[in-house]
């Protein structure tokens, strides 16, 4: 399939505008729908569209694209609000209706917090037993999405993405919020002990890793978009507090590390790299 027209909803958020930039630098032509566009990137086709509005012909709208990126979230950060789960049906919806319009490559944005407690790499069979409404609601549509690309004949991409730093300013991690205590004049950060792995992966990169997977329709199914290496939260704060200058330190042990948090998770890249390797070889 020679994909061309790409429409990425949720494309004004923090993940989406660096996967807009990516498919421009790749050369693709981009449709950016977001309820509310704010950004203004030289080059793309902005939708102001709310995808959960009955009705609404988005597929044409967007000029009848043959690639979805869907990356539209509400509460993302809020992993308990009860949006996740009344938002769920109305995902299925507008996946079901881009299906039906015609779109036959279709990608969409995951999350390791479906798996739930995991010690370890996680893969696409590892099982699944999400802890939060937001991993309960993401795991859902993955397998509704599942359902829905056998029956209609769509090549689905589900990218489950893990821990993302970078364009601090834009997103609710612990390192804005460390950013925010140093631009408040603070010295210390109330800490966990800082020894629990996590797959960290900068948003940038993440892009370039989402661009990748979606725009090749030979391998299908869930793709860990992932570093594939744990580092330690405290050793990933304190790079991040040595790379920016910051002037404040970490206070290590002022809050409990969380039961249900595992002492090590991170994704295993088979499958992200099969694709990578795929792309080089055609390049």
């Amino acid at each position: 399939m020679k994909i061309k027209r790409i429409l990425v909803t949720g494309a004004c958020g923090y993940i989406g505008t660096h996967v807009i930039q990516e498919l421009l630098r790749q050369g693709y032509e981009v449709v950016a729908a977001d309820i509310r566009p704010q950004s203004n990137i030289e080059g793309v086709s902005y939708v102001q569209a709310d995808i959960f509005r009955p009705g609404q012909d988005l597929y044409h709208l967007a000029g009848c694209p043959g690639t979805l990126i869907h990356l539209a979230w509400r509460d993302g950060f809020q992993h308990q609000s009860r949006r996740h789960i009344t938002d769920l049906p109305l995902h299925m919806d507008f996946l079901q209706g881009m299906m039906e319009a015609g779109v036959k490559n279709i990608s969409v944005m995951g999350s390791m917090h479906e798996i739930g407690y995991w010690e370890g790499a996680i893969s696409e069979t590892t099982p699944t037993n999400p802890l939060s409404n937001y991993g309960i609601a993401k795991n859902a549509l993955r397998q509704i999405a599942q359902l829905l690309a056998k029956e209609y004949g769509v090549c689905l991409h589900w990218l489950r993405g893990f821990y993302i730093y970078g364009d601090d300013a834009m997103n609710h991690s612990v390192f804005s919020k460390i950013l925010q205590a140093a631009g408040e004049g603070k010295k210390t950060f109330p800490f966990t002990s800082g020894k629990n792995l996590y797959d960290f992966l900068s948003v940038e990169e993440l892009a370039r890793q989402i661009v990748a997977v979606a725009t090749q329709t030979e391998y299908a199914g869930i793709v860990q978009c992932c570093s594939g290496q744990p580092v330690s939260l405290g050793e990933m704060a304190e790079r991040f507090i040595r790379d920016r200058g910051l002037s404040i330190r970490l206070d290590y042990g002022a809050f409990p590390d969380r039961p249900y948090d595992s002492p090590g998770v991170w994704g295993d890249t088979t499958a992200l790299q099969k694709i990578l390797d795929g792309r080089r070889t055609q390049e």
